[in-house]
């Protein structure tokens, strides 16, 4: 298997593909992490989630980070670490046109984008429209690493037993 760094443009472009990826934040230096549809514009990552501890933990501490990955086997594979900063948009009026993108930007990215937001709230027996948050992750920093097969290796005999 070859294991190379990915640039950054293969790194933005693999996140815009795929639009799901694990979150974590952390809050008295206990980490969380969460799955998350979310997406993708250089530069940033727009998510859609009800109040919950993810939110919650966001708040106090927005320096997060966002994993995002491409398993086809276990030599072929591609994977994106993401460090940010959490914004929120709140429903007032002075964020009315961030709100507005980065929901036209999840529903190009995925049909149903509330739904897992809305879900989840339903199972905590908490949904209330009021509590939707639509956010954004700043991209500070951002790498990668893909792995293919080796020809040079598939080619080695096999060692007999």
């Amino acid at each position: 298997m070859l294991v190379r760094e990915m640039s950054r443009q293969e790194c933005e472009d693999l996140l815009a593909r795929l639009a799901f990826g694990r979150l974590a934040c952390a809050r008295d230096n206990q980490p969380y992490i969460a799955p998350m549809y979310f997406a993708s514009e250089p530069g940033h990552l727009y998510g859609f989630a009800t109040m919950g501890q993810k939110i919650a933990w966001m708040r106090l501490n927005p320096l997060v980070c966002v994993e995002a990955d491409q398993v086809l086997s276990h030599t072929e594979w591609s994977s994106v670490i993401v460090r940010g900063r959490y914004e929120e948009f709140p429903d007032i009026p002075e964020y009315s046109n961030r709100r507005q993108q980065a929901q036209s930007m999840l529903e190009k990215a995925r049909s149903l984008w509330w739904q897992t937001g809305v879900a989840a709230a339903q199972t905590r027996r908490d949904f209330d429209r009021d509590i939707t948050t639509f956010y954004c992750i700043h991209i500070e920093e951002i790498s990668g690493r893909c792995a293919s097969h080796d020809p040079v290796e598939h080619s080695w005999p096999l060692a007999e037993s």
